[in-house]
């Protein structure tokens, strides 16, 4: 089972990030969109791991207060483009627990630098990001989830598996 740790986005967001998949499209850009149901950030990416509740269980023990967070700029990591989220010391905490209540379960995880992103486009057909508002929006995040992923031939697929709140 392929699984990650994430925040899911509230529709203000979700809608605001088609905004900006809205005007990538007036520009002509041609790719691989993220799905609106499929906006999230990413706090650990697991990967293939079949003891979901080993998961669970270590998941548990994440604390973690209420906090918000805003859409902030737009940039690529290669073929990927997103949309940016304001600096938050929050976040980068809730990610440092999630990945260390990992670690000390033994589950492993892509140990990359956390990088806050929204992925909007895989793959666009040109290199340069055409210049789209970044709209005025924020999230209270108030939990997070465990998905599990499937590629199907409608595209990927993210399922919920578990919620924690705070």
């Amino acid at each position: 089972m392929r699984l990650f740790v994430a925040i899911e986005m509230s529709d203000d967001v979700k809608d605001a990030l088609t905004s900006m998949q809205d005007g990538m499209r007036r520009a002509k850009v041609r790719g691989n969109y993220t799905k609106r149901e499929n906006f999230h950030i990413t706090l650990a990416f697991i990967g293939e791991f079949g003891d979901v509740e080993k998961v669970t269980d270590a998941l548990d023990a994440v604390k973690c207060e209420p906090f918000d967070m805003s859409l902030e700029g737009i940039g690529s990591f290669g073929s990927l483009w997103w949309a940016g989220l304001s600096e938050s010391v929050a976040l980068k905490t809730l990610s440092r627990r999630v990945r260390r209540a990992l670690a000390e379960a033994d589950i492993p995880f892509d140990r990359k630098k956390f990088s806050p992103h929204i992925t909007l486009i895989r793959q666009p057909d040109r290199e340069v990001i055409p210049q789209i508002p970044v709209p005025d929006a924020s999230v209270r995040v108030s939990g997070f989830s465990l998905f599990r992923s499937d590629r199907t031939k409608n595209g990927m697929v993210y399922t919920e598996i578990a919620y924690w709140s705070f």
